[in-house]
C-alpha cells in the first residue's frame, strides 16, 4: 500500500467479543453485522484499491440507536468510521482493523416536506434521487445531482459537501443545506439550524458541512426543495482542440451566462462513453462539452443562440442542440453513466481538483502531459461550469507499479490545481487519497487551527480518525 493506515489497537482487537456483546442490545439483531464474510462487505468504498476489514459493522435506524451507539464506542474507547452508502471517492469510508463502521443505510425515511416553506426533512441514509422522487409529484426537486446520485446518500454529501453537474447554477450541499441532526462522538444529540434560511450565532452548520465524519454522525438533515423549472435543453458542441473546449467555457462564463450545467468531456472519455451509452456523441471531437440551460421554450431558444454564437469563435465541430426529451435524457445518461462506462474497460482513480475557470486550457494540457510522461491514459470528464476537475487516470491493477504511478500522477494534477489557485478538492472530499497533500495547500498554522476544531468535537480523535489530516503531527484538545 502506498497510503498508510496506523496500526491498529490491539487492547481493542483483544476486546472484540465484549465489544460485540456491548453493542448488540443497542439495535435489532440484524443490524448487527460480526461474520467476516458479512463484513467484507464493508472493507472498501470507491476507492477501490485499499480496504480494511472492520471491528464491525453497526446499522441503526433511528437518531436514538445512532446515540446509543455512539455513547457506548466513547465509553469503551472504540473508534467510529461513519458511512452512507460506501460511494465516496477518495476513501473517506474506508474502515479500520480496530474500529466499527457505523453506517445509515437503514434510515431512509422522508420525516416531513413543507412545499410552502420549500423543506423536507429526511434521515440521513436517504439517496439524493429518493429526495426529489418524494416531492416530483408537487413540481419541486432536490437540486445537488452527483453522478452517484442514485446511490449516494444525504450522509455522504453533507460529509463531502458534494456538487454534481448542475451546482453551476443551483450551487452544492451547503447551498441547499438548511439544518441536521447531529450525533457528538459521546452520543449527545445537537440540533443545528433548521427550516429558517439562516441561523443566530457561528455558522457550525457550515462547520459541520464538508467536515467528512470527523465533527459527528448526521442522522437527519433539513434541505431546501425547488420548484422545477418550465423546461431543459442541452446542446453538444464538440472541438478538434482541448484548449479551444476550455477556453470556450470561460467565455461563456465570461460574458455572464450561467447555464444550468456546462459539463466537459475529452476523447478519451467520449469514445468510451460512446461505446456504452451511444448517446450520439462526436467520435470525432478532442472535446466535447454538453451545455444545458433551462426556462420556458423561448427563454432556452435565446439562451442557446448566444451560446452558440460564442462557441463560434472556438471553432466548433459540431453543434447538436436537443429537440426531445428522449435526446435530452440520452446526452445525460452519458455524462451519468461516464464513471461506470469507464470502469467496465480499465481500472482507474478519479481526481477531484478545482481552478480558476480560466486556467481551463492550459491546466488540461498540463494534465495530459503528466499523464503521458507516465506512460497513462487519462479520461477528462468534469463539472466545467465551475473549474471543478475530474481526470479519470486509468491503469492496470494487475501490473506492478501501475497503482504507484497512477497516484503519483494524481498528486502532480492536484498539486498543478493548487499552483494556478484552485484546491485540492471540490466535491469529493480529502479521505485518505489526499491526506498527505494537505500539507501542499496549508501551512502548519493552518492545519493546526483546522485540527483544534476536529479537537474540540473529538479530542481523542475517535471519528474516522485515519483522514483528512497527515497522520504525524496531530493535535488534541
Amino acid at each position: 500500500m502506498t497510503i498508510r493506515f496506523p496500526d491498529p489497537d490491539p487492547a481493542i482487537l483483544a476486546r472484540r467479543e465484549a465489544i460485540l456483546a456491548g453493542l448488540a442490545p443497542l439495535v435489532a439483531p440484524e443490524a448487527l453485522v460480526v461474520s467476516e464474510d458479512e463484513r467484507r462487505a464493508f472493507e472498501t468504498d470507491g476507492l477501490t484499491a485499499y480496504r480494511q476489514m472492520p471491528l464491525a459493522v453497526v446499522l441503526p435506524s433511528t437518531t436514538a440507536e445512532v446515540a446509543a451507539v455512539m455513547a457506548y464506542c466513547h465509553a469503551n474507547g472504540v473508534r467510529v468510521v461513519p458511512r452512507g452508502a460506501g460511494t465516496s471517492l477518495a476513501g473517506g469510508a474506508i474502515a479500520q482493523a480496530d474500529a466499527i463502521i457505523l453506517g445509515v443505510g437503514k434510515m431512509t425515511r422522508v420525516l416531513d416536506i413543507d412545499f410552502a416553506n420549500r423543506t423536507a426533512r429526511v434521515q440521513s441514509g436517504i439517496t439524493n434521487l429518493a429526495i426529489s422522487g418524494a416531492v416530483s409529484h408537487e413540481g419541486f426537486f432536490y437540486a445537488p445531482d452527483p453522478s452517484s446520485q442514485l446511490a449516494c446518500t444525504i450522509a455522504g454529501n453533507i460529509a463531502m459537501n458534494s456538487g454534481g453537474a448542475h451546482c453551476l447554477k443551483y450551487g452544492v450541499t451547503t447551498n441547499n443545506l438548511l439544518g441536521v441532526t447531529l450525533v457528538l462522538n459521546d452520543g449527545t444529540v445537537v440540533e443545528i439550524g433548521g427550516q429558517h434560511l439562516d441561523s443566530g450565532g457561528y455558522d457550525l452548520l457550515g462547520l459541520v458541512c464538508g467536515s467528512e465524519g470527523q465533527l459527528g454522525i448526521v442522522t437527519e438533515a433539513t434541505v431546501r426543495i425547488l420548484r422545477a423549472a418550465e423546461g431543459a435543453r442541452p446542446v453538444l458542441v464538440g472541438f478538434s482542440r482541448v484548449e479551444d473546449a476550455g477556453d470556450c467555457v470561460a467565455a461563456i462564463i465570461a460574458a455572464g451566462i450561467i447555464p444550468v450545467a456546462i459539463e466537459y468531456m475529452d476523447r478519451e472519455a467520449i469514445l468510451i462513453t460512446e461505446d456504452f451509452a451511444q448517446a450520439g456523441y462526436p467520435r470525432d471531437a478532442e472535446a466535447m462539452l454538453i451545455i444545458e440551460v433551462e426556462g420556458s421554450d423561448t427563454e432556452c431558444d435565446a439562451m442557446l443562440a448566444r451560446i452558440e454564437t460564442i462557441a463560434k469563435d472556438f471553432r466548433p465541430t459540431s453543434v447538436r442542440v436537443s429537440r426531445s426529451e428522449a435526446e435530452s435524457a440520452a446526452i445525460w445518461k452519458g455524462r451519468k453513466s461516464a464513471f461506470g462506462a469507464t470502469g467496465r474497460i480499465s481500472d482507474y482513480i478519479c481526481m477531484d481538483g478545482t481552478i480558476p475557470t480560466g486556467q481551463l486550457g492550459p491546466v488540461l494540457e498540463r494534465i495530459g502531459a503528466i499523464c503521458a510522461e507516465k506512460g497513462l491514459r487519462v479520461a477528462n470528464v468534469f463539472h466545467a461550469g465551475d473549474g471543478n476537475l475530474h481526470p479519470l487516470i486509468l491503469f492496470d491493477i494487475n501490473r506492478p507499479g501501475e497503482l504507484q504511478k497512477a497516484e503519483a500522477a494524481g498528486d502532480e494534477i492536484l498539486k498543478l490545481c493548487v499552483e494556478v489557485g484552485g484546491c485540492l478538492t471540490g466535491e469529493h472530499g480529502v479521505g485518505i487519497e489526499k491526506r498527505e497533500l494537505m500539507r501542499f495547500q496549508y501551512d502548519q498554522v493552518d492545519l493546526e487551527q483546522q485540527m483544534r476544531v476536529k479537537a474540540v468535537f473529538d479530542p481523542d480523535w475517535m471519528l474516522n480518525p485515519a483522514k483528512v489530516f497527515p497522520l504525524d503531527g496531530r493535535l488534541a484538545a
